[in-house]
């Protein structure tokens, strides 16, 4: 089998292999791509009073508990905390996907979401399904996209060969005619 058969063979295949985890892949990450730009997406960060923070976690807890839908009522319902003292807010993401953010320096909820982006960055990587899933599905898809960009760029640049190849082929033939005419 000629390689440039061969290569087009993989290439068809390998698509219809890693079709479905691609697609994922690249509907995710344009999301992702606008998560700074979409507040439905991510929310977009708060400014507090004071690019400081002097409230304690006591306040901070209690500032995010008066968001119902966060269900905040302990520090095992919340995921991370996010603190930016740049900009005096605090971040607390719940387990349920919500952000409340907070005044650094006054306590006050400044604003409250649901956040998607988390959601839609383990849909990307795969981890939403199952963690078997990420490094069983989703990065041999990657590797198989790989393999399929440089079959993609082989089937590209082959005709270009072929063509660059006649070219010459023809001149060293017109070459020695018209050196076996000039005898």
């Amino acid at each position: 089998m000629r390689v440039h058969k061969a290569n087009r063979l993989v290439h068809r295949w390998a698509t219809v292999v890693v079709a479905a985890p691609v697609l994922v892949m690249l509907v995710t990450g344009m999301l992702l791509q606008w998560k700074k730009q979409s507040a439905w997406i991510q929310p977009p960060t708060q400014r507090g009073v004071e690019a400081a923070l002097s409230i304690g976690f006591d306040q901070i807890l209690a500032a995010a508990r008066s968001v119902e839908p966060a269900g905040i009522e302990t520090w095992d319902d919340v995921d991370r905390l996010d603190v930016r003292p740049g900009k005096g807010v605090v971040k607390v993401r719940s387990n349920t996907r919500w952000e409340v953010q907070i005044d650094a320096t006054t306590g006050a909820v400044l604003q409250s979401a649901y956040r998607r982006s988390d959601l839609i960055e383990s849909l990307h990587d795969g981890s939403f399904f199952h963690e078997g899933v990420k490094l069983w599905v989703f990065f041999p898809a990657a590797v198989v996209l790989t393999v399929m960009w440089a079959t993609g760029l082989y089937l590209f640049v082959l005709p270009y060969n072929v063509r660059r190849k006649r070219r010459a082929q023809r001149r060293a033939e017109a070459q020695a005619t018209s050196a076996s005419g000039s005898d």
